[in-house]
């Protein structure tokens, strides 16, 4: 089941941290998450599974920055998680799709245990100025059942930043 609005706010704090947590981006069964102003952009033009690829950080000015179709950035939230006893789950909100920007289009689904920031993996379908501290996404959380194990992959737990793929660890 998913958890309602009150439910997520009767569990900050306990198996569910929001750091910082402002109740006015509660809804009635998730939690707004808003856009840091740091972007990553891939340098190069054929990406390789199989070992780091060359990127650089864009910093999106407050009078907005423009994002061009057909490119992959990946941004992250301005907001630190950390969840136990529920799965965590990424969207993007209708408001923002509604204007052709995808948030997180492959991987919203969390692990049991995942403490971090989010790493977004945002593309548009035709230009669009985007803003920092935006609330972009929706974070909503499942209950589990039966007997599980807490994420603790040392690839993406604790980061601290927009992280890139690090796909290439998994060849090594």
């Amino acid at each position: 089941m998913i958890l309602s609005g009150r439910e997520i706010a009767k569990n900050i704090g306990k198996d569910i941290i929001i750091e910082p947590f402002n109740e006015n981006q509660l809804n009635p069964n998730s939690y707004n998450l808003r856009l840091h102003n740091e972007l990553l952009v891939y340098e190069e033009e054929v990406l390789d599974m199989k070992k780091p690829n060359k990127y650089k950080t864009i910093t999106i000015p407050e009078e907005g920055l423009l994002l061009e179709p057909g490119r992959l950035y990946l941004g992250r939230t301005v907001e630190y998680t950390a969840t136990k006893n529920f799965i965590p789950m990424l969207e993007g909100r209708s408001s923002i799709g509604r204007l052709g920007l995808f948030i997180h289009v492959t991987a919203g689904f969390g692990d049991v245990g995942f403490k971090g920031y989010w790493t977004l993996e945002i593309f548009c379908v035709q230009p669009i100025r985007i803003y920092p501290n935006v609330e972009i996404c929706q974070i909503y959380y499942h209950d589990i059942h039966g007997e599980y194990y807490e994420y603790k992959s040392g690839k993406y737990q604790g980061n601290t930043g927009v992280q890139p793929s690090l796909l290439y660890k998994d060849f090594e």
